[in-house]
């Protein structure tokens, strides 16, 4: 079996895959005040909870954008189940041609997304990240990633808004009945709500026409299935993207078990 691995800002994301299906699940909160050991005790019970005999975990590998959890996550996967960790980076077979002008920059969780996107969609595609941060990126017909668009995530768009106006407040993140209302709460959640699909339906519009394409549109994060039901484009929701691209990946790159 292979154990896949996305490390965001706010989550990490572990998938369980047994004969490139993806069988099990699980989200912890990411912290870099945690140990090795403290993300050993949570695979162990994880494994433990789904009765997955850790030694049948065979490969692992990790997309991650937050370097100070790299290792020692490396280290509990090793501890843990006794495979060694692929970490996607410089040097990895992707299968996507990084046409920007720094390739080495791009996260490694975009570079995934995008080949499980093309894998399952084909392309060309526009692929929308909405997590921390919402990116928006373009993939030709060829798998030559183009470069993209980066804007404030909705979470942290709505967290400056109420913390810096004064007399604002926190709301839940549903879409009011109406655009115009004559309440603060639900002005709030117009604008974020109804002001995030507009973005969106916007980029990909200027996306499109700057490609000269009319193409698959593709979405993933916590957030993603809110905002998209507000949009008037057509987007593909999926909630795994990421970890069926690290599988991708990893079939790429190892045809052995990494194993010491």
């Amino acid at each position: 079996m292979l154990l896949t691995a996305d490390v965001g800002n706010t989550n990490i994301k572990f998938g369980v895959y047994c004969n490139d299906e993806l069988k099990y699940k699980l989200v912890v909160s990411t912290d870099t005040r945690k140990t090795g050991d403290d993300f050993a005790v949570a695979l162990y019970s994880f494994f433990q909870i789904h009765g997955i005999d850790p030694s049948s975990v065979n490969a692992s590998i990790i997309s991650s954008v937050v370097p100070k959890i790299t290792y020692p996550l490396r280290s509990a996967v090793k501890t843990v189940t006794g495979a060694n960790s692929l970490v996607v980076g410089p040097g990895i077979k992707s299968g996507l041609d990084i046409k920007i002008d720094h390739p080495e920059t791009l996260g490694a969780d975009i570079v995934a997304g995008c080949i499980g996107a093309c894998e399952k969609y084909s392309a060309p595609l526009i692929m929308i990240f909405m997590g921390t941060a919402t990116a928006i990126v373009y993939v030709d017909e060829n798998r030559s990633f183009l470069g993209g668009a980066i804007a404030p995530g909705v979470g942290i768009s709505l967290d400056t808004l109420t913390k810096k106006g004064a007399l604002l407040f926190d709301v839940d993140l549903k879409a009011p009945k109406k655009v115009v209302n004559t309440n603060t709460a639900d002005c709030i959640r117009s604008g974020i709500m109804f002001g995030t699909a507009c973005m969106l339906d916007g980029m990909i519009d200027k996306f499109m026409a700057e490609f000269n394409t009319d193409c698959k549109v593709v979405a993933t994060g916590g957030l993603a299935p809110l905002m998209i039901k507000n949009c008037r484009h057509d987007i593909i929701f999926d909630e795994n993207i990421i970890l069926d691209g690290l599988a991708c990946i990893y079939k790429r790159n190892i045809r052995t078990t990494p194993r010491n």
